[in-house]
Order: C-alpha cells, then structure tokens, then sequence
C-alpha cells in the first residue's frame, strides 16, 4: 500500500493537576447529562474476515486501529484524567464500528477504501505467522495489493464514504 505519510504533531505525556480535587465533579458531559447526542461527520471502522477465530478478531481490531490513530491525529481526542487527577493516555475521540464479512466482501472493500484514498490499515493472515513489526510489514511488501490474503481492513473518513466502504457487511455481533 502506497500512501502519502500524514504527520501528526508530537505528543507530549499527560501530566497531573498540580491542585488536588477537594470534592468529586458535580456537571456530567452534555450527553450523560441528557444533553444531544454528539454526531460526528466522520467514521471509523473495521472490517473482520467472518471465518476468524475470536481471539484472532480481538488481536486483528487492535492491531488494524492503531494504525489510524498514529497517521490521523485527528481521530485522537484529549488526554483522560480521574477525579484524583490520575493522567491517562488520549483515545479515540468517537466510536469505532466493528464489522464483518465474507473474504470476497472485504476484498471488495479494500478495493473501494483505496479507490477512494481513504485513510487505511490492512491486516492479511500472513501476520499470524510473524511476530515482529518488521516481519509484519515485509509479509505485506511482498505480496501485491490485489492478491493480499486479507482478514482485517480498518478505514477512516466521512461518513458516507466508509458506508460505502463496508457495503455488503453486517455488524459484528
């Protein structure tokens, strides 16, 4: 997969409040606070080959989001902190959709994900086999993008174009 790099700004470490809370948050966010639900104009999601094992679709998912979330900064909210003020790492800003579908059906999408340019990360049954990044990304250089043996495929981008992306597969269950 050719693509151009997206440069991200660099991140720095959370760091803790430097005044300790005296007494636990009294507002909730708007939406646990009955306030509109917040729609986002954008998509994430992955796409599994049905015929995976279940520990193979977990390991898949994590593998093909992280990938997003290094090459589109975007996608990446806020650092967390507890009421102690405890820092944690930012995650994703919205939902990450989890589909899956026949090997024909997400051949097709990798198709239409590259026809569109969408932001995208592979993962092809060849990575069972590896077990270092570098190995990782020589199994995939070695192979063209059309005989890619795929099991997972992860796609960012509006709305509709990722709709479009995933036509023709069901939600996970």
């Amino acid at each position: 997969m050719t693509t151009t790099p997206i440069t991200s700004p660099a991140r720095t470490a959370p760091t803790a409040p430097t005044a300790t809370p005296t007494a636990a948050p009294t507002a909730l966010p708007a939406a646990a606070a009955g306030g509109p639900p917040v729609r986002f104009d954008t998509k994430i999601a992955v796409l599994l080959r049905e015929d995976l094992e279940p520990w193979q679709r977990l390991n898949v998912t994590a593998f093909l989001v992280s990938g997003l979330g290094t090459d589109v900064p975007e996608v990446v909210g806020e650092p967390y902190a507890d009421a102690d003020g405890t820092p944690y790492l930012p995650m994703f800003r919205q939902p990450v959709l989890v589909f899956e579908a026949s090997k024909e059906t997400l051949t097709a999408a990798h198709g239409r994900a590259l026809s569109r340019a969408l932001p995208r990360s592979v993962f092809t049954s060849d990575l069972f086999a590896t077990g270092n990044d570098r190995d990782n990304r020589a199994a995939v250089r070695a192979v063209p993008k059309d005989l890619l043996d795929l099991v997972g495929l992860a796609v960012y981008g509006p709305r509709n174009a990722v709709d479009k992306v995933v036509k023709g597969a069901r939600m996970h269950p």
